[in-house]
């Protein structure tokens, strides 16, 4: 197995989380930089041509699309580890749902918190920032919601499982950058409950510790 992968990024976060709860520990693996732009690099449009983060390779199969990796290691190792797919209907409909959800979390954050970069400087507008704006915190009370309804301490789904090693990344993404954890305590909750759990501690991105000040981009969400 191999990964390449960049510091910070959830979809890299979700992979590494999901090798740690399967108890493959030991692949190879290479760090790469966002800000030299390494991820266009021809090592990895070799192995993923979208020139993107995660590139991941197991024997000759490639799956770069982080959750489909995750999706791809629980089931080429079931019996190893941790169980992260339940085997209750209703608890795999839930899991389903909330890992795909996931993925518009994470698309909305960075509408926001990378917005001067996705749109070029010529194209960017108050009422797009605005609207960007107000469709994460109608994103944040949805999430707000669901784990309202999850019972104390359990997880998205009941038992841990894939829909938190997808949303785990993105809520601690979004602390990282300054939500309020009065403003959303369902979710603050939700991160404290998750965050001294080993396969997360051990693959937390290692510049956030080196990083003393951090953003306040979405403190006032």
């Amino acid at each position: 197995m191999s990964l390449l992968w960049g510091a910070g990024s959830p979809p890299c976060w979700r992979v590494m989380i999901t090798l740690e709860e399967k108890k493959l520990q030991g692949y190879k693996h290479k760090l790469l930089s966002f800000e030299k732009e390494e991820h266009k690099s021809q090592e990895v449009l070799e192995i993923n041509p979208r020139g993107q983060l995660p590139a991941f390779k197991h024997g000759d199969n490639i799956i770069n699309e982080s959750t489909g990796a995750c999706l791809y290691l629980e089931n080429q190792f079931k019996s190893q580890g941790n169980k992260l797919i339940p085997d209750s209907p209703a608890e795999q409909a839930l899991m389903y749902q909330r890992m795909m959800e996931g993925l518009t979390l994470i698309e909305k954050l960075n509408l926001v918190v990378f917005y001067d970069l996705v749109a070029p400087e010529g194209e960017r507008h108050d009422s797009a920032e605005k609207r960007n704006r107000e469709n994460l915190v109608a994103e944040l009370q949805l999430w707000e919601s669901y784990l309202g309804n999850v019972a104390a301490g359990s997880y998205l789904a009941g038992a841990f499982s894939l829909a938190d090693v997808v949303v785990f990344p993105n809520i601690a993404y979004a602390f990282r950058y300054g939500l309020s954890a009065e403003r959303y305590p369902k979710m603050a909750k939700y991160y404290s409950l998750l965050k001294d759990r080993p396969s997360i501690k051990t693959t937390w991105p290692q510049q956030w510790y080196q990083i003393a000040q951090r953003s306040e981009t979405l403190k006032d969400l």
